[in-house]
């Protein structure tokens, strides 16, 4: 078992950037059909029919639970992770109604579950704002039972992008490194205003020229095309909002995956990217 003492491999700026994060956006507002939507993007690559009747597994970095809420349903038990209290309070509330639900206040390296006990795990958007993200990764794999699959989400560095699409996430570093350093209050205001004026647009043009018949999949936000202004709200907020981020390649991931001791590792061609799945060796 795992030290839940630990703490070692998390940046409290962070932590607390989404714990605030969460409680302002805590996914009350989101439709259920659109969660749905966005939900499958994220778990079309996982293999639910692998898994065992009453199969237990673990979300790491849980958040509002907003995964949670609709894997609970088709497992024995979901062990809800996450190191911010008061995120794991959002999770809670949202998910009183699963009974199979347990909740965990920890770091990805001091949860107090057995190593190779856990029938599945995913993690995702949360890696890349660890310090380690490949310790955190080993720590995750350690959990699962061999066979097991593990989904992990990623933030890409823009590898299946054009050169100007690059250019132009380079710039926004700038902008989230002055945005992200805010007090919690004055940081949502320029957040929200950033969703109403390049999330929208942008998406809306987007799904526009999609319409039209026109070739839009390297329009910037292009993901965003048939989302609400609410998902565009949450995202900007993580986007700008959070100290820290990291990005990797398609092959980085992969062998981050594999050093991590996992194997028939598959990658989603579809957004978000990257998304992979991989069976603990």
């Amino acid at each position: 078992m795992q030290s839940p003492g630990s703490n070692s491999n998390l940046d409290a700026a962070t932590v607390a950037s989404f714990g605030d994060e969460w409680s302002r956006y805590d996914q009350s507002d989101l439709g259920d059909a659109e969660r749905a939507l966005l939900f499958e993007r994220y778990f079309r690559i996982f293999p639910w029919n692998s898994l065992p009747p009453m199969a237990e597994g673990f979300d790491m970095g849980c958040g509002s639970g907003r995964w949670a809420e609709l894997v609970s349903p088709r497992v024995g038990l979901l062990n809800c992770i996450d190191p911010s209290s008061e995120a794991l309070a959002v999770a809670r509330r949202n998910l009183a109604g699963s009974e199979n639900v347990r909740f965990t206040q920890a770091s990805a390296d001091a949860v107090p579950i057995e190593e190779s006990s856990q029938d599945f795990g995913y993690s995702l958007g949360v890696l890349h704002h660890i310090p380690d993200t490949q310790a955190a990764m080993g720590a995750c794999v350690r959990l699962l039972k061999p066979g097991a699959p593990f989904l992990v989400y990623l933030y890409y560095r823009f590898d299946n992008r054009p050169a100007w699409f690059r250019a132009l996430w380079r710039l926004s570093e700038i902008l989230r490194g002055c945005i992200s350093a805010l007090p919690p209050r004055l940081k949502h205001l320029v957040t929200d205003l950033i969703a109403f004026a390049l999330y929208w647009p942008l998406a809306r043009m987007a799904r526009l020229g999609e319409l039209l018949g026109w070739d839009m999949r390297h329009w910037p936000l292009y993901g965003y095309r048939g989302l609400s202004f609410y998902t565009m709200r949450t995202d900007a907020r993580d986007r700008f909002g959070t100290p820290l981020e990291q990005r990797f390649t398609r092959e980085e991931i992969g062998g981050m995956m594999r050093a991590a001791g996992l194997k028939n590792i598959i990658f989603s061609d579809s957004e978000p990217f990257w998304c992979a799945v991989g069976e603990k060796c």
